[in-house]
């Protein structure tokens, strides 16, 4: 950040008083810039003990398979960014069952975010972020595919719970 996006004056990094870390300051205006990780929200769509997955038609990772899943935006709820990516990506229409996996990622200044879901039909299409969107059982799943840790993770988690047959909450930090 080289300008202020209250006044336009140049900004400084420093520490400002009170606080422990450098942040970019209007020495102008006074007004302090955080900036803050941003959160990843998805779901983890199912339909009769599959799972949707979608191959993305972007980068990072084009070509892998992924959960819908995307930057929360200002103005919604976890849920409903969620829901909206879902739609986005996957063309398909969900209800949030419950919060599944939170996952750290510090290393690029991110939390994902994954939602339980269930499908509201078998209407879905590919989004303008995806090459195809398919219902997977677990052996279809294509493990060594899967575009992101978190994913894979949260697909691992969600296979073994559903083998279960009940679901937690897990939480996790990747270094």
């Amino acid at each position: 950040m080289k300008f202020c996006p209250s006044c336009g004056a140049a900004v400084t990094r420093r520490i400002p008083p009170g606080d422990s870390l450098p942040r970019f300051v209007c020495d102008e205006c006074g007004d302090i810039h955080y900036q803050n990780p941003k959160l990843v929200v998805g779901t983890i769509p199912e339909w009769e003990g599959r799972v949707l997955l979608c191959r993305r038609a972007i980068e990072p990772r084009y070509g892998y398979w992924t959960l819908p899943a995307g930057f929360m935006e200002n103005g919604e709820s976890a849920g409903e960014a969620a829901l909206r990516e879902t739609l986005e990506e996957a063309g398909a229409r969900a209800e949030l069952i419950a919060p599944y996996s939170i996952i750290s990622v510090p290393a690029v200044n991110q939390v994902h975010l994954f939602y339980r879901a269930r499908l509201l039909d078998l209407e879905f299409r590919p989004g303008a972020e995806s090459l195809e969107v398919a219902l997977r059982e677990e052996k279809d799943i294509p493990w060594k595919e899967i575009a992101f840790r978190t994913v894979g993770l949260t697909l691992r988690r969600w296979c073994a719970d559903r083998a279960r047959g009940e679901f937690g909450f897990f939480a996790e930090d990747l270094k």
